[in-house]
């Protein structure tokens, strides 16, 4: 897909991503967000939530901003994060990807926001 045919937008909330044993139980709170992502393994239970929920995990990452991809993408498509995740690499921007049924979200640390969307719009990433 062309670059300039994806439009990008930030969501409001600032993230934390934890590291919880693999059978933890949630706090019902987490069920309740407008975002999170939970994924499951033999060895963790990770779960990016909105950092003003209190977690108790192992491991904790606070200060993560998150930008959406305008879905939803057609599984045909490819590229849509290599794209995105070169022009962050480029500026030494490490990211945490997740990637949902319709579209893609990319986390990067708050303190490199700005210049995350300035490199993304000199690459032609739009944001609304």
């Amino acid at each position: 897909m062309e670059t300039s045919k994806l439009v990008l937008s930030v969501l409001e909330e600032t993230f934390s991503i934890h590291r919880l044993a693999p059978d933890a139980s949630l706090p019902e709170a987490v069920s309740e967000c407008d975002f999170y992502s939970l994924n499951k393994t033999t060895e963790e239970l990770s779960l990016v939530c909105p950092e003003n929920l209190a977690i108790k995990s192992e491991k904790s990452n606070p200060d993560w901003k998150c930008l959406k991809v305008a879905g939803p993408l057609d599984f045909e498509l490819t590229g849509i994060l290599a794209g995105i995740t070169d022009v962050l690499a480029k500026q030494k921007l490490s990211v945490f990807a997740i990637s949902t049924f319709d579209t893609d979200y990319i986390l990067i640390k708050k303190q490199g926001l700005t210049a995350a969307i300035s490199a993304l719009e000199r690459a032609g990433y739009q944001f609304n």
